[in-house]
């Protein structure tokens, strides 16, 4: 990985120490929410939030004799507050700690990918208006088909990243919820109320039912929607890694003075950020196949899913940061050569204008298969002979007495094509309005 596209603000909610360290506050919030309730007294609750730290090392010196990460991390606790640690974990299992201490990662976590997110949402719409208006060809099964923009083709990404952001938000409200219900959920050593004080003072939402865990498929929701980021981002990354083939050459990634593209040919300058993007995106589309086989668990609980968070939760997370913020690096120093586009718009003889030309003639009156087929081996003259398509057009006597000058001069302006681009813009960024 590249470090200047990864900010250290997303490795670092993973390390083991920030990881216990949610595991404290999840602890001394249900202290505290003893406290309201009666049960703990005020001054422990003083004495364990001044005498309570991390220590990591510790922790992991006491779990090597535990073999349990939550009893270990306990045991730490006791060891620096004395007696008073006796209120800590008050009726509380380890997936009460683990699960809600994971929500308030994910809200972190979701956090940093929100800002990416707007981040490139904002780079598009630049790009968008910056391009709008200027004619390119648009494909199909990577065929010349008809001219549109490079601004609407912006655009229409900027709509899609737009829904993946939508997307992502209900998978962050759908993982930002924590559980204090007990062993197998039956909230018999702890209560309803206590567990609604407890997420009030950390800002989650309750898990109206948990058992003893919170159920994996608010997980599996959160990693298949950043898949679904993923096939966005591969989208994006593939058009303009197809847009700069040299047959193309339509777009150019930002080329820096020094930089090398090949060791054995200098005049290589290769699409290497969008090729990189493309690969992370199936990586990161790996880890939702991993949260869904986390979904079915053995009665109240097991621990095999486990092992799998303690790897995709970090990795996921840290390479859709890295690669939304890869992407908006890609857009913002994006160079676009109109002059190539227009070049490679007439390089297909025309042959774009075909639809209008059936269409002018159905508007008289012909048969549709008849006035398909006239366009059609005018086309196909055309490709086969490397001939203007619209002169072909013009000197065919059908074609030409059917539809008369006026008419077919009409037919052959490009800007033609765009006479809804303002439209369609408008409903993109109606929202920003």
């Amino acid at each position: 990985m590249i470090d200047r596209y990864t900010r250290p603000a997303m490795g670092a909610i993973w390390t083991l120490e920030r990881r216990y360290q949610a595991w404290l506050e999840v602890e001394l919030a249900v202290c505290e929410a003893w406290v309201q309730m009666g049960r703990v007294p005020q001054e422990a609750l003083d004495n364990i939030r001044k005498k309570a730290s991390i220590d990591v090392n510790r922790i992991l010196e006491i779990e090597e004799t535990t073999r349990h990460d939550v009893i270990a991390f306990l045991t730490s606790l006791e060891e620096k507050i004395g007696p008073d640690a006796r209120f800590i974990h008050l009726g509380c299992t380890s997936s009460d700690i683990v699960d809600t201490a994971n929500g308030l990662l994910f809200v972190q976590a979701g956090a940093l990918l929100k800002e990416d997110l707007a981040t490139l949402l904002q780079a598009i719409k630049n790009l968008s208006f910056k391009t709008k208006g200027i004619l390119c060809m648009g494909r199909t099964h990577g065929i010349h088909a008809e001219p549109t923009s490079f601004g609407l083709k912006m655009a229409g990404f900027y709509a899609e990243f737009t829904r993946h952001k939508k997307r992502f938000e209900s998978a962050i409200a759908d993982v930002s919820v924590g559980k204090l219900s007990g062993a197998v959920g039956t909230y018999a050593f702890l209560s309803p109320e206590l567990e609604a004080r407890t997420m009030q003072i950390l800002g989650l939402a309750v898990d109206p039912h948990s058992t003893q865990i919170i159920q994996r498929d608010r997980y599996a929701h959160f990693f298949t929607t950043l898949a679904v980021l993923a096939g966005g981002i591969e989208r994006m990354a593939t058009e303009l890694r197809h847009l700069q083939r040299t047959e193309v050459h339509e777009v150019e990634e930002g080329f820096r003075k020094g930089q090398k593209g090949s060791s054995a040919m200098p005049h290589k300058k290769n699409p290497i950020s969008a090729e990189n993007l493309c690969g992370i995106a199936r990586l990161l589309r790996s880890h939702a196949l991993a949260a869904l086989e986390d979904q079915a668990l053995w009665h109240e609980r097991d621990i095999s899913h486990s092992s799998v968070e303690r790897v995709i939760m970090p990795d996921a997370t840290i390479l859709a940061d890295y690669a939304l913020a890869r992407l908006t690096s890609i857009l913002d120093n994006l160079q676009i050569l109109p002059e190539q586009m227009m070049k490679n718009l007439h390089c297909s003889y025309g042959l774009f204008y075909s639809q209008r030309v059936l269409t002018a003639l159905i508007a008289t009156k012909m048969p549709r298969q008849k006035a398909y087929e006239a366009v059609q081996k005018l086309a196909m003259e055309s490709w086969q002979t490397h001939t203007s398509f619209p002169d072909l057009v013009r000197n065919d006597p059908l074609i030409a007495k059917q539809l008369g000058k006026e008419t077919l001069d009409s037919l052959f302006d490009p800007s033609f094509y765009l006479a809804n681009e303002d439209a369609i813009f408008a409903r993109v960024f109606a929202a920003e309005e």
